[in-house]
């Protein structure tokens, strides 16, 4: 797809159905040191529900050795969780207001 071209309803339902198919919301990046004092930094899955699990996000080298992401790509990771279906519904508010 290029920029110019419009995003269809199929692709729409379908970066939907990603969406709704994935672990449930709200998504929220703790990151040591700056959202908690100890442990892990995490995407806590599912808001304060503690009987979903957390996701640990590392960028993985040749070897056994694993980095942290950087903090911007773990907040990208959680914020989409929220933002896509946003996105979604807003791209279809907007094209049905062009259709009228």
């Amino acid at each position: 797809m290029t920029s110019s071209e419009e995003v269809s309803e199929a692709e729409l339902d379908e970066i939907e159905q990603r969406a709704d198919a994935a672990s449930p919301a709200p998504w929220q990046a703790f990151i040591e040191g700056r959202d908690h004092s100890a442990g892990d930094t995490i995407i806590r899955i599912g808001g304060l529900d503690i009987s979903m699990p957390d996701m640990y996000v590392y960028f993985s080298s040749p070897g056994p050795t694993t980095e942290p992401v950087p903090d911007a790509d773990l907040d990208f990771i959680a914020h989409a969780r929220q933002d896509v279906p946003r996105l979604v519904r807003e791209v279809r508010r907007l094209k049905a207001l062009l259709s009228n």
